[in-house]
């Protein structure tokens, strides 16, 4: 069923308060989302390899355990490593052949934190431990029924949004700064674990970051404040011309360190995450699948990262919900912003969610009325093309974390 409607909410920008939070490359959170992610995509590919087909598969269940570090200014060591567990359910055999999924499992996780873990070794600074294993008969039953369009493996509703907010834009683009190869460059002293936290009231935005200077680059407390102040200031200029639009805009940056207490006042890590001996990490606790955790959007609870893409919901809905918004914002004239819920129903084809639903935003003088129609046929094309949405899906075309 496809309902379309106007939006009766107040629009997060009308709103006098907006709360928006970012977890960068190296947060614990993020590290888990993305390198299962990673596994699920590796896992696809070796199925359609050599199976011609992907098959049942959620590694949606993975805890990142903090390890044990001694820093000291000028460096340290890894005492104890950290300990990544991959947890939940793929196929390891058909029609008598066996698929090596450990094997390809630590092999995607190790290949994620070498390209994007500057100062992470892989095979030292990380133990793996697996909990994958066969899943149950009905659900991996699904993969063998006919059909081209899979029917979905859960019941569970997902709900996107566009455009972002200037203060979603502000956050997004600041992280992504931060942990760009531009800015590592220029302050290679810099660690991934980057958080932004955006606080709009009223048209100031007030943005608190957490990002870690490396310690072998810092040689005393001096020295990490001098390079603080250097980075504060790179980030303040680079909002000045990359976020206009606030009547202010304010940064402030590692607020929990203290001059005079020496390591105790100071963000260091050896490694660049704060998962080295601080913080530990867990799937879908991470940013949504658009990149965010907007406070003052609806969102859902569902942990897209790992699980399938060819029928569950919890990722396939998710990603999908967000692409039908922008489209419809992009080609519908009138619609100036649009949130749409999906909701399947367990068995059902992914292609007929139980329910489509378009809330919409119209410019002045605009009605729903005079675009229905036009709303109707954007999500009747997303949702006819889903096989193919899928397929990318399983590629990695579109991330998740």
């Amino acid at each position: 069923m496809l309902v379309v409607e106007e939006f009766h909410g107040t629009q997060v920008t009308k709103q006098r308060v907006e709360m928006v939070e970012r977890k960068g490359t190296g947060h614990p959170d993020q590290i888990c989302d993305c390198i299962m992610d990673s596994i699920s995509v590796a896992l696809s590919q070796a199925y359609l390899s050599e199976f011609g087909t992907i098959l049942h598969h959620n590694i949606d269940k993975g805890l990142l355990a903090a390890g044990r570090v001694e820093k000291r200014f000028g460096g340290g060591e890894v005492l104890e490593p950290m300990e990544l567990t991959i947890g939940d359910r793929a196929t390891f055999t058909l029609a008598g052949k066996e698929i090596p999924v450990h094997d390809i499992a630590v092999a995607a996780a190790k290949g994620w934190i070498a390209r994007n873990l500057r100062h992470v070794d892989p095979e030292r600074h990380v133990s793996y431990r697996l909990k994958l294993a066969p899943g149950s008969q009905e659900l991996t039953d699904i993969f063998a029924r006919p059909g081209e369009v899979m029917g979905a493996n859960d019941t569970s509703a997902a709900v996107g949004y566009y455009p972002l907010s200037p203060t979603e834009r502000a956050v997004l683009a600041l992280e992504r700064e931060l942990n760009g190869e531009r800015f590592k460059t220029l302050y290679p002293e810099t660690g991934e674990d980057v958080k932004v936290m955006g606080l709009r009231t009223g048209d100031e935005l007030d943005l608190t970051v957490a990002m870690p200077l490396l310690a072998e680059r810092v040689a005393s407390e001096r020295d990490y404040f001098e390079r603080k102040h250097a980075i504060e200031t790179a980030m303040q200029h680079f909002l000045a011309e990359a976020c206009r639009g606030f009547r202010r805009t304010r940064v402030h940056y590692n607020t929990l360190d203290q001059t005079g207490r020496a390591l105790s006042g100071v963000y260091l890590s050896l490694l660049g995450t704060s998962a080295e001996d601080a913080d530990s990490g867990q799937v879908g606790r991470g940013n949504r699948v658009n990149g965010l955790i907007p406070i003052a959007r609806p969102i859902g609870t569902e942990a897209a990262a790992g699980k399938n893409p060819m029928s569950h919901v919890g990722k396939i809905y998710n990603v999908l919900s967000h692409r039908i918004a922008r489209d419809i914002c992009k080609s519908v004239d009138g619609v100036q912003g649009a949130y749409v819920m999906l909701l399947s129903r367990i068995g059902d084809p992914v292609d007929r969610p139980q329910m489509a639903n378009a809330q919409l935003v119209m410019e002045p003088g605009r009605s729903v009325a005079e675009v229905e129609g036009e709303v109707r046929e954007v999500m009747q094309r997303q949702l006819s093309g889903i096989t193919e949405f899928c397929n990318a899906l399983a590629r990695g075309v579109y991330p998740v974390c």
